[in-house]
């Protein structure tokens, strides 16, 4: 799978005009390899051309792992005396010798100038790997080549799709006997999450977790990324759960609002609970293959708005979820992208009325060959806790 994975690179890499592409430690390096580096002062570089062995630079205290690739490479080992330096360019070096004895791409010559075309991860390649590739004899030069990863890591085949599924089961198995332990008027946000966290743990996540779990109770709810506090959870509270769970380095992403018995919640906030259903599942009904990820922003926040709220609709209907919390494709205004059978993402509308409180109704999908498949099994409607 691994091979087939490069293999399907160097085509896209070839499309592109690039002879190579570079990976630090993360979700990338990952998908191709399936080998854990972590990222750290000491750089980890896998560097991957178009034709030819690939080329791993890295500490020579985790020198072992080469052996770990699911393919040959050669790797270019460096110990805390001497630095990194020397390693890149040596394995800068080796590249380009690579390109030019067997990577065919085909470019303007106007373009030309000798040097390789280097993609890298333009939202997680740091100054660190950059600037130890520039100071080479003949430095790349650098192309943001995030989309190309994306055109690879959207679409899940089947092992993928089982460890999401085990990690949104996890997720679901977390919830109740974390919610059970909710005292109104005593019980804080703070807590809560924190007995979320360890009921994750004890259903089996791996770490780390995609995210903290967010708690957000009455009026900190107004906020989409509001950070648990100490303020205790009241009746009446409208309480938005946002959390996950990881399993084989894949994670699932969900959000419930919850009412706290004793006491009637808001009128708006009931009112916004309506229109933020009725947009989950328009926005749901309104996956499938061949759509756009504008088409479904656009399904969910048409329901919305019939309410009157979609000024208090202040986000992208959904992201994509996989390796990453947040990857391709996205479901918002401007996103082209259309839709095939195996993409990943969230559907999750919400309504934060500043001063009152918020509703969000979060779930993972995947776009199956009709439609769309809800990997998330939890009740929708609004449920009462803390009875």
């Amino acid at each position: 799978m691994r091979d087939e994975r490069l293999a399907e690179l160097r085509e896209i890499l070839i499309e592109a005009g690039l002879d190579a592409v570079a990976l630090v430690p993360g979700p990338n390096l990952h998908y191709f390899t399936g080998v854990a580096f972590h990222l750290s002062e000491r750089p980890v570089l896998l560097i991957l051309p178009a034709a030819g062995s690939p080329l791993l630079v890295l500490p020579e205290l985790e020198a072992m792992k080469a052996e770990q690739l699911p393919f040959p490479a050669r790797a270019f080992a460096y110990d805390d005396v001497k630095g990194p330096e020397a390693a890149v360019a040596a394995a800068l070096a080796a590249l380009n010798t690579i390109v030019e004895q067997e990577v065919s791409v085909d470019r303007d010559p106007e373009d030309e100038d000798g040097r390789v075309w280097l993609g890298v991860e333009g939202r997680r390649m740091r100054f660190l790997e950059l600037e130890l590739m520039a100071r080479g004899k003949q430095p790349p030069r650098i192309f943001d080549a995030d989309e190309a990863f994306a055109d690879l890591r959207m679409l899940k085949d089947a092992a993928e799709l089982a460890a999401m599924r085990e990690a949104v089961r996890i997720a679901e198995a977390a919830i109740g006997p974390a919610l059970a332990t909710l005292v109104p008027g005593q019980t804080s946000e703070r807590q809560l999450a924190a007995e979320l966290v360890m009921q994750l743990l004890r259903a089996g996540s791996d770490m780390p977790f995609p995210f903290q779990p967010h708690v957000a109770a009455g009026p900190g709810g107004a906020s989409p990324h509001h950070a648990p506090g100490d303020r205790a959870i009241q009746p009446g509270d409208l309480v938005i759960v946002d959390w996950g769970a990881s399993h084989g380095q894949y994670f699932s992403d969900i959000t419930r609002t919850y009412v706290v018995a004793g006491a009637e919640p808001h009128p708006d906030l009931m009112a916004a609970y309506a229109a933020v259903l009725a947009a989950n599942a328009a926005g749901r009904a309104a996956v499938r293959p061949g759509v756009t990820g504008e088409a479904v922003d656009a399904a969910a926040r048409a329901a919305i708005e019939a309410e009157e709220l979609g000024a208090y609709f202040i986000h992208r209907t959904g992201h994509g979820l996989g390796l990453e919390v947040h990857e391709e494709p996205d479901m918002k205004a401007g996103s082209d992208v259309y839709l095939e059978p195996g993409m990943t993402f969230t559907i999750e509308p919400g309504v934060y009325l500043p001063g009152l409180g918020g509703v969000r109704i979060e779930d993972d999908v995947v776009v199956t060959e009709r439609g769309c498949e809800s990997l998330t099994t939890l009740p929708r409607e609004l449920t009462v806790i803390g009875g």
